[in-house]
This record gives C-alpha cells, sequence and structure tokens, in this order.
C-alpha cells in the first residue's frame, strides 16, 4: 500500500492537528483539566509491561520512539505549567520556547526506563491541576505570546496541553495496536 500523505497526516496527528476554540466555558475547562489530572495515569498505562525493545520502537516511521515520546510529554508539561505560572506573574509574558527535537536526544530523553518521566508527570501534574483548579475565571483569559503559535491566553494554553496529552497517548497507543503489543 503506498504512503500517501493523509497516512502520514494521521500517524503524525492521530487525534488531528491542534485548533484552539474560542474560550472556554467553566465546564470545558473542567474537562480540559481532567485530560491533564488523567494523562500521567493513561501514560503508565500504556507503557507498563512493555520490553525495553518495545520502548525502542519509533511510534511511526521517522518518529520518536515510545520512551522519547513519554520523556517529551514530560519535557513540555513541565514547560506549560512554568508558562502558566509565569503568565500569571509577568506583564506581557512570552513564552521561551525550546527545540524539542534536540531535548529528544539528550541521554536522559533516549533511556527505554521510563519511569522517571512517569513520576516526573504524576507530582507535576497533580501540583498543574491544583494550580488550573484554583484559577479564577478572569485569570484564564490572562494573555501570553507564543513565538510559535501567536497570542494566546492561559484558556488557550490550557487547550493546547489537554490535546497534547490525548495526541502522544494516541501515538503510543497506535503503535501498540500496528504492532499488536495489547
Amino acid at each position: 500500500m503506498p504512503v500517501t500523505d493523509a497516512v502520514v497526516e494521521s500517524a503524525k496527528y492521530p487525534v488531528g492537528r491542534f485548533k484552539a476554540g474560542p474560550a472556554g466555558t467553566a465546564e470545558q475547562r473542567q474537562a480540559w483539566v481532567e485530560t491533564i489530572a488523567a494523562a500521567p495515569a493513561e501514560f503508565a498505562r500504556l507503557v507498563a509491561g512493555l520490553t525495553d525493545a518495545q520502548k525502542a520502537t519509533p511510534y511511526r516511521d521517522g518518529g520518536w520512539t515510545i520512551a522519547q515520546v513519554v520523556h517529551h510529554v514530560a519535557d513540555s508539561h513541565l514547560n506549560a505549567y512554568a508558562r502558566c505560572r509565569w503568565a500569571l506573574t509577568e506583564t506581557d509574558f512570552t513564552v521561551k520556547p525550546y527545540k524539542q527535537a534536540l531535548w529528544a536526544e539528550f541521554a536522559d530523553a533516549t533511556s527505554l526506563d521510563v519511569t522517571p518521566s512517569l513520576d516526573m508527570l504524576r507530582g507535576l501534574h497533580q501540583r498543574w491541576v491544583t494550580f488550573l483548579r484554583a484559577m479564577s475565571p478572569a485569570q484564564w483569559d490572562t494573555k501570553l505570546m507564543h513565538p510559535e503559535n501567536g497570542p494566546m491566553t492561559l484558556d488557550s494554553l490550557i487547550q493546547l496541553y489537554a490535546w497534547h496529552s490525548k495526541h502522544h497517548a494516541a501515538h503510543v497507543r497506535n503503535a501498540k495496536q500496528q504492532h499488536g503489543w495489547q
């Protein structure tokens, strides 16, 4: 079967590309926060029982290994948590982007032992979710500038990271299905 652009797009973006919606309602925000709250357990469940060889397998041709995906989520969400706090404590906050592909090549991000990143996600998400649940309605409208994504609010940032959690969980889930590792 020839590889089409649609097949590549589907493998790269199994839950679709991120597109921020309008400002969320209290119920939508709660759902996004719950998605973030559930992410550490979901990643732990997805990688439970995988061998080192399985964790060393790319989730798609040309993609990161399953272990790198887990490490990336920890790196990315650490940055997201800090960005939320900076947005609420600094005037005209501009996100400091980072070179994700290069971060994924460091020794700690290529390690097949994903336990430290799963542990990090558990503690990080516990703090982040506590922080998010305590935000006032007005704080969700706090503006920030993302050099790659343009102007954002904390509302749209949390939409992004709820999507990000689902996006990378789908990468691992799809790799397991593709290889029959259920």
